[in-house]
């Protein structure tokens, strides 16, 4: 069994934005663009960054790219604010070798969605979870995602798993508030679990309701408004909480929903951070980055939400 300690303060609280990675080809870093993605990104005054989730296209990239970010991301934040790596795969072994690689490179957190080859029962991911996270260097926050991986944490499930020792939370983006709120229901008596949203679009109304923060993509562009947004909701100052979550609500429906594929929030979102001139919009295959009609489409609709200037 290895120890799974870190600094990581329980509950982990704020606005934790899953970093997009920026490729020059499917199997290159676009290291510049990494490096200021992520001053960007902590100069918004976020509380966290995961890497290695789904809008990092952690699935699609090789073990050895995964391994270069997570060193070179680590080396770079220096503890900044704590980094959560996400370990999900298909291979129990390839999880725990992730999150070895993290620890060693000063990660404070893993993130695991279930294996999303094989469909498992309740049973036998919870005992998934019972072998695995003795297993791990770090802590583990649950990454609920069944739109992706096809199998739910189901509320008993989550309710078990916050038994075992070193599972501290758990990230959820089903965008199902009745199933959220069931969470927190059953987790009341848990004040040190970590409950964060992962649909930014549901941010607001998560935190009002006592979500410890979000997992939001759009705090690779915006990263303050997120913050501002937390924080206003937090306070229960329901007219700024209802401002900032309508400018949210234009990111999501202007810039994630352009194309016809399900691919689009990835290309929007790299699309957007290849307008401002931050990193590549480059993704991993089978997607391709936006043409130039749709980024077009996303410079004028970055203009006018006044994220860049018209020319």
């Amino acid at each position: 069994m290895k120890s799974n300690s870190s600094a990581l303060s329980t509950p982990l609280c704020g606005i934790i934005p899953p970093l997009v990675t920026p490729l020059l080809d499917r199997d290159t870093l676009d290291v510049a663009g990494l490096e200021r993605l992520i001053e960007h990104v902590l100069d918004g005054g976020v509380h966290g960054l995961f890497i290695l989730g789904t809008t990092g296209e952690a699935p699609s990239l090789s073990h050895r790219l995964r391994y270069e970010l997570i060193e070179r991301v680590c080396g770079q934040v220096k503890g900044r604010v704590p980094l959560l790596v996400g370990i999900t795969d298909t291979c129990f072994t390839e999880s725990v070798n992730t999150a070895d690689k993290a620890k060693a490179a000063g990660a404070d957190a893993a993130v695991l969605a279930p294996p999303y080859y094989f469909p498992a029962g309740q049973p036998e991911l919870l005992e998934y979870l019972e072998h695995l996270a003795p297993e791990l260097a770090l802590p583990l926050f649950l990454y609920n995602m069944p739109s992706h991986v096809k199998i739910v944490f189901e509320p008993e499930t989550v309710r078990a798993a916050a038994r075992i020792d070193g599972v501290v939370g758990m990230k959820d983006s089903s965008g199902n508030m009745a199933y959220f709120r069931r969470i927190q229901a059953l987790l009341a008596d848990r004040p040190d679990f970590s409950l964060l949203m992962g649909h930014e679009e549901l941010l607001a109304e998560a935190v009002l309701l006592g979500a410890h923060g979000g997992v939001c993509g759009g705090g690779n562009i915006l990263p303050k408004l997120y913050v501002d947004l937390y924080d206003a909701a937090g306070s229960k100052d329901l007219k700024t909480t209802e401002t900032l979550h309508n400018k949210v609500m234009q990111i999501s429906t202007t810039l994630y929903h352009v194309g016809h594929y399900g691919s689009s929030y990835l290309k929007g979102l790299k699309c957007a951070l290849s307008c401002m001139g931050i990193c590549s919009d480059f993704l991993a295959e089978p997607f391709h980055r936006f043409r130039h009609a749709e980024r077009e489409v996303i410079r004028r609709r970055l203009e006018a939400l006044g994220i860049l200037q018209k020319d």
